[in-house]
């Protein structure tokens, strides 16, 4: 890995969140253990939720912001946080993204793309779509994000099975499982393999 003066400081997230939340405590859950070498300057909702909640409960500076974010009005929300990857943690809006952000936008999608991916294809949508083809294997994926919907780089996707006696409900709960090793391990790859971006972050180390 190529060495820089902020090349030891934890990476800034801002994460994004649609609804309960869970996956944005897990990293954080990670971050408090050591596992992960990262601070969440801020949380960006889509809407009033449980995760807004959760969020600030823990703490983390959080922001609703509805509808869809225009690519420019999102790098002046994060800026003055000095953000080094957006994190999409059940996020369900199109995130237009920054010029700057290329390459630094990342999402877990509870199944093994490029199967069952695609616009529509969150939460129990994907967990029935893998029950009714009859995959006898589930899991995530993490990959980064471009302006096609999960279409985007793979850095990670850990495995699971699928019970012929599943329900979505029964294959998300396995399937999250996965997903709570798979995203701080993914980041932690990205951490290690790229150099942090040209921000003007000094102030905030």
């Amino acid at each position: 890995m190529n060495q820089s003066p902020s090349a030891n400081q934890p990476q800034r997230l801002a994460v994004l969140i649609s609804g309960g939340g869970r996956t944005l405590l897990n990293l954080q859950d990670a971050i408090d253990r050591g596992e992960l070498d990262a601070v969440i300057p801020i949380v960006i909702a889509s809407k009033e939720c449980a995760g807004v909640e959760r969020a600030r409960a823990r703490g983390l500076p959080t922001l609703i912001y509805k509808g869809e974010i225009p690519a420019a009005e999102l790098e002046s929300v994060l800026e003055p946080h000095a953000i080094d990857w957006i994190v999409l943690a059940g996020y369900l809006k199109k995130v237009h993204i920054p010029k700057r952000y290329r390459g630094r936008i990342v999402n877990i999608h509870p199944a093994l793309l490029p199967s069952h991916g695609g616009p529509g294809m969150y939460g129990h949508h994907v967990h029935e779509a893998v029950i009714k083809a009859k995959d006898t294997q589930s899991g995530c994926t993490v990959h980064l994000c471009d302006e096609e919907y999960d279409r985007g780089e793979i850095i990670l996707q850990l495995t699971c099975p699928v019970q012929p006696d599943d329900t979505p409900d029964t294959l998300a709960a396995r399937v999250f499982e996965v997903e709570t090793r798979a995203y701080p391990q993914a980041l932690r790859m990205l951490f290690d393999r790229t150099t942090p971006p040209a921000h003007a972050r000094s102030e905030h180390r």
